[in-house]
């Protein structure tokens, strides 16, 4: 299977997540839903800090496709932000960082499942 396809099946598809993008943890885009377009800074602020220094994420927020998310949590294990009824899920796994928006009426607790599902599943293959 395609990493677009794990974007847009598993993650889009789904119609909890409506925006997605998986890294590669050495940096560069594997696969991003359409006009999804995250810029270098963006990508190094996930791939290079996010799970390592997440006091610079709370500080400064998560900066996706223009859009600032206040971080409410960062963890090695996992980012949440959110903005009005807009949120996202960053969740690294062995290989990858998963990048999944949402918007309201989902909530995150269904965003979370969602994206977990996928992170759980790529962990698995050692992905």
């Amino acid at each position: 299977m395609s990493w677009q396809a794990y974007v847009d099946d598993h993650l889009v598809a789904t119609g909890k997540i409506t925006k997605a993008a998986i890294l590669g943890k050495q940096g560069g885009i594997w696969a991003a839903s359409s006009g999804y377009n995250l810029a270098q800074n963006e990508q190094d602020a996930l791939v290079k800090t996010a799970f390592t220094q997440p006091d610079q994420l709370r500080a400064n927020g998560i900066h996706l496709n223009g859009f600032k998310f206040m971080t409410l949590q960062a963890t090695p294990e996992e980012v949440i932000g959110r903005k009005g009824e807009r949120g996202v899920f960053v969740i690294p796994t062995n290989q990858a960082i998963l990048v999944a928006e949402y918007d309201a009426p989902t909530s995150a607790g269904e965003a979370n499942i969602v994206v977990a599902k996928l992170a759980d599943y790529l962990k698995s293959v050692n992905y």
